[in-house]
């Protein structure tokens, strides 16, 4: 199947590692034109690297905070000025956190909403108009299967994610007329180094193979995913392969999650 995105630009916040490095390298494979930006110049110089290796395409890398306004219109702006365009905007910015609701104080209530939801904000509102300019555009929000069905010990991420759904949905009906499509991805367990992490600190002795595939996980496909599975899904919702698909959610899961 022809995605149809040689050409079209992309821009990925979070795009140093995980998901987001994945994202890039597929979309880069596809022939569009890639923008990722972090926080960290060191991981954002070896994600580039590693594109350039990848897919034999040139990356934009922009080192910025998306929790600060002028950093988020700083990612765009660079990236219409290096390639003339945005076609698509994949907001993947964020970290999990996820505590008892009692041991959650303003800061990090604050600290949360500001990286997972109001970044979005940012960056799509300063997106929005070159995205119009191209005739129309997608943008993907990562969020959360716990967004849907919060389990005990979760926030603050679900509730963040949850708003990120809303206002995927919300954004949807306003932007359709304009041809500019909005979807959220719902990610469950993924591999990241987060995960690797506990498998490191709690399975010492086992193999990732063998911790991934580990009944604990409670997982109906088996095994923890991997990041590339979720990319492609991102991918496809961003390109003319969806066309018609716009204001849902998919969940990227194994089927944990207990809503559709």
């Amino acid at each position: 199947m022809d995605l149809i995105l040689k050409g079209k630009v992309a821009l990925i916040t979070g795009g140093s590692k995980g998901i987001g490095l994945e994202t890039a390298v597929m979309f880069a494979k596809e022939g569009a034109m890639v923008a990722i930006c972090a926080r960290n110049e060191e991981q954002l110089t070896t994600a580039a690297a590693h594109i350039r290796n990848q897919s034999g395409s040139d990356v934009l890398m922009i080192k910025v905070d998306v929790t600060k306004s002028e950093d988020c219109e700083k990612a765009v702006a660079d990236t219409v000025l290096r390639f003339g365009r945005l076609d698509i905007l994949v907001n993947n910015a964020g970290t999990a956190a996820a505590k008892p609701f009692e041991q959650i104080d303003d800061a990090l209530w604050a600290s949360d909403l500001d990286l997972k939801l109001y970044a979005a904000i940012r960056v799509s509102r300063a997106a929005i108009p070159h995205l119009r300019n191209a005739g129309g555009g997608a943008i993907v929000n990562v969020t959360t299967s716990w967004a849907k069905t919060p389990p005990a010990s979760s926030m603050p991420s679900s509730v963040s994610r949850a708003a990120g759904q809303a206002l995927t949905k919300a954004m949807s009906r306003d932007l359709a007329p304009e041809q500019i499509r909005v979807n959220t991805v719902c990610i469950g367990t993924i591999r990241s180094g987060q995960i690797e992490e506990r498998w490191k600190r709690e399975e010492p002795g086992l193999t990732w193979e063998q911790y991934a595939r580990d009944s604990r996980h409670q997982i109906p496909l088996g095994r923890i995913g991997n990041a590339d599975e979720a990319a492609k899904v991102i991918v496809f919702l961003a390109s003319e392969a969806a066309s018609y698909v716009t204001g849902t959610s998919i969940n990227i899961d194994g089927g944990s999650g207990p809503a559709l």
